[in-house]
């Protein structure tokens, strides 16, 4: 079949800084109007035909998203589609909003989007518009679709009125990049992206953005003592497993990384011989999102040009089920010399993510960030709105927690250490795979794979709780939200956590 490549558009953005004109909403299909909490006289004045949506505004239900909707009398008949916010309100709920007005003003049509804020301090009128546009270009991108009849029109542009001062939209444009990518494949039905094709269509991105491509098959996995992996590879019915490694390098080729980022990609995920009953099965195409987001990252990093020397390790394989599966009780011994009594082949991805870990660590970059969706049981301590974040580093609890807050993409530290592998204990290994007993696997399965971290090297490892949620989350309105792409940008940009080890 062919490779099917990320249908991942560029929607061109435009600016017109100062007062909002009727001429100048001319090309403007749908408004997204932004309003502090609560808007005087004077805040409509600043807007085209502000007597009429003053009046539209005081009959609005209170509490309701959005607060008014209407049609101007210009040329376009433009619909305003408006919300309200606070001025200190979390990045969560501004992009919140902004994901709830913009389906609100593209559920009949999408056209050319306009985004104005009014009634804010500059600094603050600057991060509503972001976050806004963040939603806006998350809402541009077409999912992967197979249907007979061609998709409604997606967004064709958006424009930024209002502002003092042109704004700044490369960091926002790469994240929406990083994320359409890593919700577009993983909404991909699995005949559709199999380990090969990934990795392929991996390679042509290579090509695209001139990054160091290499792919480790099996007889290299096999050279490396890459067992664990490989075990979780040996029920393919095909030799379609590996491990891509990819390199950016703004610098000097070889220079070492200051950022190494690892995803889990299980294609499609079975349970293996320890099957999943339907119910938990039927979403298992979404079990590589973690490789997907490291991914995504890398392309944002990319776009940015950031001048930090980024690696990228993606474990991809399936997890099948057949006469060569792997089997509770198997002893596999991982790259570092560690033996792993199996208990449940449905644990198979802290087995992928082992052996990419240890290759990635072995290269002591600055840090580590690796991306699963792991457990249930992430999912039952703090439910689908927040990702859970464990590190061999505790003090940075805190900063973890703060670059959730900033970024709108929350998460909770978790705790890991020695005194939990006591649940791990093998009288035939190292150590289990996992417990047989099953209460907190969150905390089990992240202090099992600080085990394969050498030299070291800080290591934060985000369980996915949040890469899906039922009706979208914060800016992102698709079930498969992409969830760690936009987290791990503000820890390099703003919270320059990777700094510490430089």
């Amino acid at each position: 079949m062919t490779t099917v490549v990320p249908d991942i558009h560029d929607i061109r953005i435009f600016q017109k800084p100062g007062r909002v004109s009727t001429k100048v909403l001319d090309p403007v299909d749908q408004l997204l109007l932004i309003l502090p909490a609560r808007p005087t006289a004077a805040v409509f004045r600043m807007v085209p035909q502000g007597r009429k949506l003053q009046a539209v505004y005081r009959k609005r239900v209170a509490g309701s998203i959005p607060a008014f909707t209407t049609h101007l009398g210009n040329k376009k008949q433009t619909l305003v589609v408006a919300g309200t916010v606070s001025a200190d309100a979390s990045a969560f709920e501004q992009l919140s909003l902004g994901r709830q007005l913009v389906a609100a003003a593209t559920s009949e049509k999408a056209g050319s989007l306009g985004i104005c804020a009014v009634g804010f301090e500059p600094d603050a009128q600057a991060t509503v518009i972001n976050n806004v546009l963040a939603a806006a270009l998350a809402a541009g991108l077409k999912l992967p679709t197979f249907k007979s009849k061609a998709a409604p029109a997606r967004i064709k542009s958006i424009w930024l009125l209002g502002l003092e001062e042109p704004l700044d939209t490369s960091r926002t444009e790469a994240e929406a990049k990083g994320n359409n990518l890593a919700r577009w494949l993983t909404s991909l039905p699995p005949n559709m992206l199999d380990a090969v094709r990934y990795a392929e269509i991996v390679k042509r991105l290579a090509k695209e953005h001139g990054w160091q491509y290499k792919r480790l098959v099996t007889k290299d996995l096999e050279l490396l003592g890459a067992g664990a992996f490989l075990a979780v590879a040996q029920g393919n019915d095909d030799d379609s497993a590996g491990i891509v490694r990819l390199r950016y390098r703004p610098g000097p080729k070889k220079s070492k990384a200051d950022l190494s980022l690892v995803g889990k990609g299980i294609i499609f995920d079975t349970g293996g011989t320890n099957l999943k009953p339907f119910a938990s099965m039927l979403d298992m195409h979404g079990d590589m999102q973690g490789s997907a987001v490291a991914l995504g990252t890398f392309l944002a990093i990319s776009e940015l040009k950031l001048p930090i020397a980024v690696d990228c390790w993606l474990a991809l394989t399936e997890n099948r089920t057949g006469p060569n599966a792997y089997k509770s009780q198997d002893v596999v011994t991982a790259a570092n010399g560690k033996t792993i009594q199996i208990i449940h082949t449905d644990a198979e991805g802290r087995l992928a993510l082992a052996d990419a870990l240890v290759l990635a660590s072995r290269e002591q970059p600055g840090i580590i960030f690796d991306y699963a969706t792991l457990t249930g049981t992430c999912v039952s301590a703090i439910t689908s709105r927040y990702s859970g974040v464990f590190t061999n580093r505790a003090e940075w609890h805190p900063r973890l927690k703060r670059t959730g807050q900033r970024s709108g993409e929350r998460v909770w530290p978790f705790p890991i250490g020695k005194e939990f592998l006591d649940e791990l204990k093998s009288d035939t290994a190292d150590f289990m795979q996992c417990s047989p007993k099953g209460g907190g696997d969150h905390i089990l399965a992240a202090s099992f794979l600080e085990q394969f971290i050498e030299n070291d090297v800080p290591w934060v490892h985000m369980d996915l709780s949040a890469g899906d949620h039922d009706g979208g989350l914060g800016h992102i309105a698709s079930k498969f939200t992409g969830f760690g792409v936009r987290y791990t940008m503000s820890i390099i940009l703003d919270e320059e956590l990777f700094k510490a080890n430089l």
